[in-house]
């Protein structure tokens, strides 16, 4: 095995993986990521949802996301949104499976990501809000680079429960 790792926009055949991860979670999981599982939308209003923001030109984009492969086979998304275009927008971090959680892959993926975001974009600065309970994500964010602005109760997300989150923030370079 080569342990290679690569980072592309997504695509229209990786709908469906994200539609699975989402709807395939354990409660736990989605649980340790602030997820609320009844406001998680229908399956084709998101599939419907993910067209129409892949459809769109960069600047009229209010979501983006970009696929983590692992020895060339999907194995995350990183998104953004709510996504304000040559301004600023809220990344989340996603690995799909289990096996690949936790082995130190995320922090290049993370890296590798920024540069879409940035250019593609034309992103000042790009906030992540991971549940302040989780830690893996709010390690990664601080080994990446981002800054610790602070830690509030919010409620992050339109499919997530009130929370106490980490804000972390990043300035394009």
């Amino acid at each position: 095995m080569s342990n290679t790792l690569n980072v592309r926009e997504m695509e229209e055949k990786d709908i469906p993986l994200i539609i699975d991860y989402w709807f395939t979670a354990t409660p736990e999981h989605l649980y340790n990521m602030g997820v609320d599982p009844s406001k998680l939308p229908e399956k084709e209003e998101f599939k419907s949802v993910l067209r129409t923001q892949l459809a769109l030109e960069y600047p009229d984009k209010k979501g983006y996301a970009l696929i983590w492969e692992f020895d060339r086979k999907p194995v995350g998304h990183c998104n953004v949104n709510p996504l304000f275009y040559g301004d600023y927008g809220y990344m989340h971090l996603h690995i799909w499976y289990p096996e690949v959680r936790q082995q130190g892959f995320g922090i290049e993926l993370v890296k590798r990501s920024l540069p879409f975001f940035f250019d593609k974009l034309q992103l000042k600065k790009l906030f992540c809000e991971p549940y302040a309970l989780n830690p893996a994500p709010n390690k990664l964010l601080e080994k990446v680079g981002f800054t610790f602005v602070k830690q509030h109760i919010t409620t992050p997300g339109s499919i997530t429960f009130e929370q106490s989150c980490n804000l972390w923030e990043i300035t394009k370079p």
